[in-house]
């Protein structure tokens, strides 16, 4: 049943010379350590909207890390969520697959002492299970958000394939942090300071245990900021100490992640291990908007957090891969979460696991810049509402009410503000046959007709 990919050795034949993409084969020993695969890392921010970096052209913020990124790796420009809030977009990173087809329909429950509502289930396959399955160890740290670490709901990061985990079930203040677990319990001890260092603390101490063991890892880095409750440290706060209290904590705790991240490639060219390691960066969602003290940027893109709009689910997207892509470059065909999956088994010739229908799409021709072109829309559904997104144009369509039908250029208008579905019928009725097909496909994936 399993299906191989068609373009296992596309880096091979890659133009170099036109792409700066260098070959690649996972039998080749690096110079710089002993692992035959490079490592992959999956780091994410929570409610970081697609204005809120310097090299989207955020006024105030300073991200001179992931500014970085974006000058010497790829810059996806029309980077996208796989759902507009938390818990659905993380399932869609690690199984490729929207999160409607196995009933993780939104956010698990904020409160601290609540019971998760949408567990991952265990039928579905894992990015971290096969990476394990060859010769991987794989550890999350961060929010989980996809399950419980006990009682009924319990879908913890161990049971997903994850060999190690330091993690929280949900939400937590994102400075003197809590509610951290470990596969051996709750995590007692006291912690102080900023919760992006205290989670890369442990994520490091975990890469560093990989390469002097000459094992290639696979690492989740799923941070809490600029989630709510967002708490600042006093030497953050201070470079924005002109500004209210509240932007003092929004953009200080956004610097204090940027200064992780640079901690983390410092920290893999001190183990050598930085030149074939695929470093992966986005957003879990638009950011969240509404009351005085929100200052979350969208970029001047329509809808936030919670909305199909561009500004829900367009985030900033980032792939750094020193020894592959030598040549910085702006991809602006539209990408997604949901392509992780697919992307990073290609570029490792690692087959598909079986045949169940998948999402997202392999990147790998875009990455080495022989296409421009999406071969599969980006499909999304939440709370009675789905979404279409093409090359070209997006359909935001009502399901609790037909009525509401729009259609939107995004090439010439970006921020949603001329509806065109009456102006092209043609092109609605035809994505609205796309959109029904793709949501039956998802109701017989979630009635269980994939794991027959």
């Amino acid at each position: 049943m399993a299906k191989t990919i068609s373009r296992r050795h596309f880096l091979q034949t890659a133009s170099v010379a036109a792409t700066g993409l260098a070959t690649y084969g996972c039998a080749t020993t690096q110079d710089e350590g002993t692992s035959t695969m490079p490592n992959v890392i999956l780091a994410m921010s929570d409610d970081q909207g697609w204005g809120d970096t310097g090299y989207n052209g955020h006024p105030v913020l300073q991200t001179p890390t992931l500014d970085d990124m974006a000058r010497k790796g790829i810059r996806f420009d029309r980077f996208y969520s796989g759902a507009p809030v938390c818990s659905p977009t993380r399932g869609s990173c690690l199984t490729g697959r929207h999160p409607y087809r196995y009933g993780v329909f939104g956010a698990n429950s904020g409160d601290y002492e609540a019971r998760s509502k949408y567990p991952l289930p265990p039928q579905e396959i894992t990015l971290a299970e096969v990476l394990r399955q060859h010769g991987y160890t794989t550890g999350h740290f961060g929010k989980w958000h996809l399950g419980d670490f006990d009682g009924p709901m319990r879908s913890s990061p161990a049971d997903n394939g994850f060999d190690i985990f330091f993690s929280t079930v949900r939400k937590v203040p994102t400075c003197d942090p809590f509610g951290y677990f470990t596969n051996d319990g709750p995590f007692d001890q006291k912690l102080e300071g900023d919760d992006s260092a205290i989670l890369m603390d442990r994520a490091l101490e975990f890469m560093r245990t990989a390469a002097d063991r000459g094992q290639p890892f696979f690492a989740v880095l799923w941070f809490h900021t600029p989630h709510r409750p967002i708490v600042a440290t006093a030497e953050d706060r201070a470079r924005y100490a002109k500004h209210s209290e509240f932007e003092q904590h929004f953009w200080g705790s956004l610097t204090a992640l940027d200064t992780q991240m640079g901690r983390l490639r410092a920290t893999l060219r001190e183990l050598g291990q930085a030149n074939d390691t695929m470093l992966w960066y986005c957003s879990d969602n638009g950011c969240a908007r509404g009351g005085d003290d929100t200052c979350g940027s969208t970029g001047g893109l329509a809808g936030a957090k919670g909305t199909l709009y561009e500004g829900g689910v367009r985030v900033p997207g980032l792939l750094e891969w020193p020894s592959r892509l030598t040549q910085p470059r702006r991809i602006e065909m539209p990408c997604s979460t949901s392509d992780y999956f697919p992307t990073i088994l290609d570029l490792l010739d690692i087959e598909m696991p079986d045949d169940r229908p998948m999402d997202g799409i392999s990147l790998t021709e875009t990455i080495a810049d022989q296409t421009t072109s999406r071969s599969k829309p980006i499909a999304f559904e939440h709370r009675g509402t789905a979404a279409l997104l093409d090359n070209r144009y997006k359909l935001i369509a009502g399901i609790d009410d037909p009525t509401h039908v729009e259609l939107f250029d995004l090439l010439e208008d970006p921020q949603e503000k001329k509806n065109l579905a009456t102006a092209r019928p043609q092109v609605v009725e035809s994505m609205r046959t796309t959109l029904a097909a793709w949501r039956s496909s998802v109701d017989n994936s979630r009635a269980g007709q994939d794991y027959t």
